[in-house]
């Protein structure tokens, strides 16, 4: 499996090209330079457009469909006149990202302090619940390069953490939603309902960046098409507070800059004492279960600062249960467990 991170320590030793010297009684790896970050966004960023204005796919196969596949869409290059083969059912990706409302999205935002633009095709958002970025997806996948060779995929539903993956994935999978529902069909298969489907298109900054893997050299921009069937909520160290709430700054990353409330060089999402006082951070809060008639009624009772709807199961008899997570179970104002005064 090629998407997950690769460490700095390893990436040291291992990245480069090896010399021989007639003498030698090793090999000795010659290290990749590390580019700016910056520049080398500028350049994978005007590759992708040319990948756009030289590539297309098969729009059609996706008009009245209302459960698409990957196994369903073709990205091909135009010919050399440039003409666009069959426009009635085929659609240029520079065309779809110039269209108000398109189906290929540009986003913009900011990682390891650069400015990134990242894209995605919107083939199916899906019916279900959307993942957070730190959360567990079920997937089937196919990744490629630009010059459309293909360096993994997977057509058996593999799971993930988010977090352990290239960063492209978890800053484009909350666009979309798992299905809405699924049908065993009793051999064995699970049919998926109205699941999200698209494809992103990653600067390698969102990638692997100065780390060359099996098949994908340093700096290369990255193309994935996938399928999210479902998504499960994750709470990494288990102290009842699911992982995407701390993160403090709501930046969609785990650092220790900025998600460590103790200091003590362990992120609070893999921290069981999240302020370093004399209590778990699971005795600090409050975990209570309803049910109600109607969804809505259950968020009314996530109201103020401190109360979070965490959790939504519809029962068979139609009604929701849903778990409520209090974070300032003592009512004075404050979150305990990211207080030592508390």
């Amino acid at each position: 499996m090629k998407l997950e991170k690769v460490s700095l320590f390893i990436l040291c030793l291992t990245i480069g090209f090896v010399s021989c010297k007639k003498d030698d009684d090793a090999n000795e790896p010659t290290p990749v330079e590390i580019r700016d970050r910056g520049e080398q966004q500028i350049a994978d960023n005007d590759s992708i457009l040319k990948y756009f204005k030289s590539h297309y796919y098969n729009s059609s196969a996706f008009v009245d469909n209302p459960d698409p596949s990957i196994n369903d869409l073709l990205i091909s290059k135009l010919p050399e006149s440039g003409e666009l083969p069959d426009p009635d059912n085929n659609t240029l990706l520079w065309d779809a990202l110039q269209e108000e409302n398109g189906l290929l999205v540009k986003k913009s935002l900011v990682f390891a302090e650069t400015d990134y633009e990242v894209y995605y095709l919107v083939l199916n958002e899906g019916g279900g619940k959307a993942p957070k970025f730190c959360d567990d997806v079920l997937v089937t996948y196919e990744g490629f390069k630009l010059n459309d060779d293909v360096f993994d995929s997977a057509v058996t539903p593999v799971e993930f953490d988010l977090t352990s993956l290239v960063p492209g994935w978890r800053k484009v999978f909350p666009h979309f939603k798992a299905s809405e529902s699924y049908v065993d069909s009793g051999d064995g298969t699970i049919d998926f309902v109205n699941h999200g489907v698209g494809v992103m298109f990653i600067p390698s900054g969102l990638g692997y960046f100065s780390s060359a893997t099996a098949g994908i050299p340093a700096y290369s921009p990255i193309i994935f098409k996938f399928e999210l069937l479902q998504t499960y909520q994750n709470d990494h160290d288990g102290d009842g507070i699911p992982s995407y709430l701390e993160d403090l700054n709501g930046d969609g990353e785990f650092t220790l800059e900025d998600d460590d409330t103790d200091d003590d060089d362990t992120p609070d999402f893999v921290d069981t004492n999240d302020d370093g006082d004399l209590k778990l951070t699971k005795d600090e809060i409050e975990l209570t279960t309803h049910n109600k008639p109607t969804r809505e009624e259950l968020e009314s009772l996530a109201s103020g600062d401190f109360k979070v709807l965490i959790a939504v199961i519809e029962e068979e008899d139609g009604t929701f249960t849903g778990t409520i997570l209090n974070l300032d179970p003592d009512g004075n104002g404050k979150a305990a467990y990211l207080d030592s005064t508390l």
